[in-house]
């Protein structure tokens, strides 16, 4: 009997001791994770800097170019007197370099799924390669001919009109999932609720009090009637998006279409702001122009505003996967995709570039400025009607889908 009991004691302590091998197999496993996925999350900033960095290259080859380039080795491409190579061409062609490091990015790390991929690895890490990487990157475009980085330039137009419709998508979705969470039905969240109605009710007054700012400092002339006509339509756009927010169909509250009425008015400023300078319906661009310092912390703040821009899109790839349910991620799962990623930061190149040349190819620009011109303030001034355009399809959409559902069922009632 005692050597029965014997070996069920060995084979219990065997089983306690591959239990605890097991336990901290997988511990490891969950630590690796951890920090493949913190080194991820990091990695986005580092992309987010270079991309900054690009921006001041870029801006560096178009203000003062003529001083760098005499520096630098000569090359066929630039011309005689290197005169292919700043201003847009300069822009043109270090956004080309940006477009091109980023895109290979995004092809090389697109089919990342899984945290101990390789391709995990070369999104997290290899700094020392892809710096390599993105100097060659940056440098091949100074010997391409002319005539196709004029052909870069077109198709910059249209990628960065790309860009400028996920950034959009991203704001919305954004916008909605705020009302949701601060407008919810949960008798729970009576607090919650009580404080998207104080919001709204401040959003809405911004966007009046925009509005009437906008009319004193920019229509307060009736030869002014092109600013008149912007500024009418943005609060005619933002009483019909009011109105449907609040129809009994639809019921969405007025936080999310407070929150869009103050961004369409915000649109609607900036691109009044980007009316060139030799227009007479801004005092404040009679008086100071676009020079000294208020212009320089304004092309500082419009500089970062585009990586802040390039980078809260960029990670956001959840909201383009056009999937009705929600997907848990794993532990094992990248944060977030890195081919939409790179995706949205190679279109963002396009995107700066037409905002350095004011989305003009023939034109030069002034010092310091950035996205001025009546190029600039159509490009906003109907990417703001789209915006609301999308905004209350998004609104209408369910309830149109619901009302042809039931329809549906009822003609399938009577032809049993």
């Amino acid at each position: 009997m005692d050597g029965n009991v014997e070996p069920m004691g060995t084979e219990t302590r065997t089983r306690d001791v591959n239990e605890g091998s097991q336990s901290r197999e997988m511990s490891q496993t969950d630590a690796k994770s951890f920090f493949r996925k913190k080194k991820s999350l990091r990695a986005r900033y580092a992309y987010g800097v270079i991309f900054l960095l690009t921006n001041i290259i870029a801006w560096l080859f178009r203000d003062y170019g003529e001083r760098i380039l005499p520096m630098l080795p000569y090359s066929r491409a630039c011309g005689a007197q290197e005169r292919e190579c700043y201003h847009t061409m300069g822009v043109l062609r270090v956004s080309l370099g940006c477009f091109i490091f980023f895109f290979i990015m995004s092809v090389t790390t697109c089919t990342a799924r899984k945290l101990y991929e390789v391709r995990n690895g070369w999104h997290s890490g290899w700094w020392g390669i892809k710096f390599v990487l993105l100097l060659i990157s940056l440098v091949i475009p100074f010997f391409i001919p002319t005539d196709y980085i004029q052909l870069y330039g077109e198709l910059a137009r249209v990628g960065a009109g790309i860009f400028l419709i996920l950034q959009l998508i991203s704001v919305i979705e954004f916008i909605t999932w705020w009302n949701n969470y601060w407008m919810s039905n949960d008798k729970k969240k009576s607090r919650t609720c009580s404080i998207g109605l104080f919001m709204s009710t401040v959003f809405y007054i911004a966007s009046v009090c925009g509005i009437a700012v906008m009319y004193i400092l920019y229509a307060s002339k009736t030869s002014c009637s092109l600013n008149i006509f912007f500024i009418t339509w943005t609060g005619i756009l933002l009483i019909v998006m009011m109105v449907i927010s609040l129809h009994s169909k639809v019921n969405r509250g007025l936080l999310s279409s407070g929150i869009m009425a103050s961004y369409i008015v915000f649109l609607c400023w900036t691109a009044i702001r980007s009316e060139p300078s030799s227009e007479k319906c801004s005092t404040q661009k009679q008086a100071s122009g676009h020079s000294g310092w208020p212009t320089i912390v304004g092309f500082a703040v419009a500089l970062c505003a585009i990586v802040i821009a390039t980078f809260s899109t960029g990670i956001d790839s959840q909201t383009f996967q056009f999937r009705t349910d929600e997907v848990e991620l794993g532990e094992d799962d990248i944060p977030y995709g890195y081919g939409f990623f790179h995706l949205v930061f190679s279109l963002g190149a396009m995107y700066f570039a037409m905002l350095f040349i004011s989305w003009n190819l023939g034109s030069l620009t002034r010092k310091w400025s950035i996205d001025v011109g009546w190029a600039s303030t159509w490009v906003k001034i109907v990417n703001e009607w789209f915006a609301a355009t999308i905004y209350m399809w998004k609104l209408i959409f369910p309830t149109l889908k619901q009302s042809r559902v039931m329809n549906h069922e009822g003609e399938s009632m009577e032809e049993v």
